[in-house]
């Protein structure tokens, strides 16, 4: 490994180009490799880049924690939460088991090199993976283990040199997909319409991320997840913390405010008070490929005859049976900001009730609140019977080779230090996760009729209408301003 040009010369390149506002430096022409290892490729980075890992480190792609800003009740904790002691309804955890082994399964997905045991120096800026996020060619991971596909290095699929060579400041769709277009396990599976389609998609399927030459406006994600530091913002509905938020108002306000020559202009902005931008511009889910939209564990380990959804096996022996859907309409909830989250632990008061994994806070009462589209993704999980807690299993190594629940649920309460009785019981659950991506052309948005005059798109009165507010009133309707 060695640069090509003088450090000095380097810096001052780079800043130089920094100061003057271009938005990239060709790398080819100080870093000549060769490489060996992904972490040789960070020691190059950081002869120049050591404040940027310095911040990186403090983020939540690296340490996978923060606080819970997000979840209602747990604002001022000083707890930290995230991928690392948190559970869902998919694959459940990545830390059950002795010594978090199944990290060595799931931690493809992350920033990082060897973080697939509980052990990990995260003040080791060396073991940073640069390239996962600014490399644009000639770069993977390996399938399993947190490593780079060695594989791919011996068959030329992957190029360390080529692909040092390739970084640029900003992560392209393909660069953050990697990760967040395959979360739960593939491609599609846990968002509706943050998927692969994406990185070829035309303007009816994405008017932001569709390129230009399709008719879109050719944005990066972090065109609109704004970053600092290294710390990106945007706000899951899946998880604890945030950095920041994203609004639509960032980019459509003031001269670019919405409606502006719409002729219901004054009806449109009535309605901006109580429902969300993304309610009306994302009239259907996973519109470029199905989505999973339930996860049965309880089924693992059974002999069934998987039928196909949209091209998908509906059972796998070693993970259970699924649903898919495509093209659907959203489920509706209020959201005012904050989630109701399941933190492990937590006890499980009535059995027989649906377990909320994650859920938008907020009632047509909360002034704060607007009508929100959710993908709804439920399932069952195994619950401790004398605990009353979702019960932490071990699926990698484990369940997925032997499919005994009373192994798995033992390898798994190792990890976290929540005991396992002996005995279990399986509970469902249900998980809401909100659909910000995929936004229709305006010609495309929800009209007065998909939602009112008899349409069976929004359940009113789940929401706590009497009925139609076209025909009742809306929630402000005689009210005092």
């Amino acid at each position: 490994m060695k640069l090509c040009r003088p450090l000095l010369l380097l810096v001052g390149l780079l800043f130089g180009l920094a100061s003057s506002g271009l938005a990239a430096t060709d790398h080819k022409d100080f870093i000549t490799g060769p490489f060996k290892s992904g972490s040789d490729v960070t020691k190059a980075c950081l002869q120049c880049h050591e404040k940027q890992a310095a911040d990186f480190i403090k983020t939540q792609h690296w340490t996978h924690k923060g606080t819970p800003n997000h979840v209602k009740g747990l604002e001022k904790s000083g707890k930290l939460y995230g991928k690392t002691n948190m559970t869902n309804n998919y694959c459940t955890t990545i830390f059950a088991g002795k010594d978090g082994l199944p990290r060595e399964s799931c931690y493809k997905c992350h920033a990082g090199y060897g973080w697939n045991r509980n052990k990990f120096d995260h003040s080791d800026k060396t073991k940073i993976d640069c390239l996962v996020c600014h490399a644009a060619k000639s770069y993977d991971r390996a399938g399993i283990g947190c490593e780079v596909d060695m594989k791919g290095i011996s068959t030329g699929k992957v190029d360390l040199t080529a692909a040092a060579q390739s970084v640029g400041k900003k992560p392209t769709l393909k660069n953050c997909g990697f990760c967040h277009f395959y979360g739960g396990g593939g491609d599609a599976v846990k968002h509706a319409g943050l998927d692969s389609t994406l990185e070829a998609a035309d303007r009816k399927l994405d008017v932001h991320m569709a390129k230009k030459e399709k008719g879109g406006a050719g944005m990066l994600c972090v065109d609109c997840h704004k970053t600092k530091e290294h710390r990106i913002s945007g706000a899951s509905s899946m998880m604890a913390h945030y950095d920041g938020r994203v609004k639509c108002e960032d980019c459509h306000s003031g001269a670019k405010a919405p409606h502006k020559t719409s002729k219901n202009k004054a009806i449109l902005d009535a309605h901006a008070a109580s429902v969300a931008c993304q309610t009306c511009h994302i009239p259907m889910l996973s519109r470029g490929q199905a989505t999973k939209t339930s996860w049965k564990w309880s089924d693992v380990g059974k002999d069934i005859e998987p039928e196909e959804q949209f091209d998908h096996e509906t059972f796998q022996k070693r993970k259970g049976s699924f649903t898919y859907n495509k093209n659907f309409m959203p489920t509706y909830a209020w959201y005012n900001g904050k989630i109701e989250r399941y933190m492990i632990g937590d006890k499980i008061k009535d059995p027989k009730k649906v377990v909320n994994m994650t859920k938008p806070v907020g009632d047509i009462k909360d002034k704060t609140a607007k009508i929100y589209p959710y993908k709804t993704h439920t399932g069952d999980q195994p619950m401790d019977s004398v605990h009353k807690y979702l019960s932490t299993f071990q699926q990698y190594q484990s369940l997925w080779v032997h499919y005994n629940w009373e192994k798995a649920l033992r390898d798994g309460a190792q990890d976290e230090g929540l005991p396992y009785s002996g005995k279990h019981q399986f509970v469902k659950t249900i998980a809401y996760i909100s659909a910000q991506h995929q936004v229709a052309p305006k010609e495309d948005a929800l009209q007065c009729g998909d939602c009112h005059m008899g349409s069976k798109r929004m359940d009113w009165k789940a929401l706590g209408y009497k009925a139609d507010p076209m025909m009742t009133g809306g929630r402000f309707a005689g009210k005092k301003k």
